[in-house]
């Protein structure tokens, strides 16, 4: 592996961080900047001022916004996330189940969407500007024009309501049966699986038409191969790189864009738990699990940046 890899691994990952940081930075401020007093929600509109001016005291609200975000920064960095404000908990005890419940969800979301999106992508370009083609484009843009809730409350009422298949309400807990908790997570994935399906096989399907016009395909063609075997050989091979960027981009959605889907389907993962403190006004949280998904979401770009410049050959070897 030659440097010109390791100096733009290099520079992927210290631009990431700088991003992680950026970031960090907005999620402070703007949780700082929301209207009314955080102590005066906590307490409720009966306290008296002076109650409401000792626990702004105690929170540390009376200190310079610069000083409270170093503070909260360099909480984070030593593994301190800080205590929720309605329960005095610390956040990353309180976090960290619904976080693992979360990456269960997507995970196995992912374990049906990837592999489905890649071979629907080749056979649409195995059978282009065809009928499978045209049914598998349409299936597509059909999946991609009907939002996240739609798609969620269609399968409640279809599977769930109407036929009694699957629970409405996806409960999963520590130490349920690993068969219950799958059967509980069903609808949820599949409606994480219909968003990002589409976007997915649409992104395969172009990155493989793309590598088609080559020229060493058509060598390839007038060597008497195959449509198949053109595709197999030749062109997945090449096209490697911007499915996995692809695939890694929906990889991050799937944990980050699940909020939605958590709430219809009271998922206790990290985007009920978010919607929860939002409601109850516990910004400590809210910063948390905003900077959790923003790390998570800039780690798989990083992933997918690093992956796309390991399959590159001109950049493994530049001579």
């Amino acid at each position: 592996m030659g440097s010109p890899v390791l100096t733009l691994i290099a520079q992927r990952v210290a631009l990431g961080i700088l991003l992680l940081f950026a970031v960090s930075v907005l999620i402070f401020a703007g949780t700082q900047i929301l209207p009314g007093d955080v102590a005066q929600s906590i307490l409720g509109q009966d306290a008296t001022p002076e109650a409401v001016a000792n626990l702004r005291q105690e929170l540390g609200l009376n200190d310079p916004a610069y000083a409270r975000y170093f503070h909260w920064l360099g909480g984070v960095l030593t593994g301190d996330l800080g205590s929720t404000l309605t329960t005095r908990q610390e956040i990353a005890k309180t976090l960290m189940p619904r976080l693992w419940n979360t990456l269960f969800l997507a995970f196995w979301a992912a374990i049906v969407a990837v592999p489905l999106a890649i071979v629907l992508g080749l056979l649409a370009v195995r059978y282009r500007n065809g009928w499978v083609d045209k049914l598998i484009s349409g299936l597509a843009l059909a999946s991609t024009s009907l939002p996240e809730f739609f798609i969620g409350y269609l399968l409640i009422l279809s599977f769930a309501v109407t036929q009694q298949w699957l629970p409405a309400i996806s409960t999963v807990y520590d130490g349920m049966p690993f068969f219950d908790k799958l059967k509980a997570i069903v609808l949820p994935a599949t409606a994480l699986v219909l968003v990002v399906l589409a976007h997915m096989m649409r992104m395969t399907r172009a990155a493989i038409l793309n590598v088609m016009q080559s020229a060493y395909i058509e060598t390839a063609e007038l060597k008497g191969l195959s449509a198949s075997a053109v595709i197999r050989k030749h062109a997945l091979p090449n096209a490697v790189a911007p499915i996995i960027n692809v695939v890694m981009l929906n990889l991050a959605f799937l944990i980050v864009g699940v909020v939605v889907v958590e709430v219809i389907f009271v998922y206790p993962g990290m985007g009920q738990y978010l919607v929860d403190h939002v409601v109850k006004r516990d910004v400590p949280v809210v910063q948390a699990v905003g900077l959790v998904f923003a790390a998570i979401y800039i780690g798989l770009n990083i992933v997918a940046d690093v992956a796309a410049i390991l399959a590159n050959p001109r950049l493994r070897h530049p001579k």
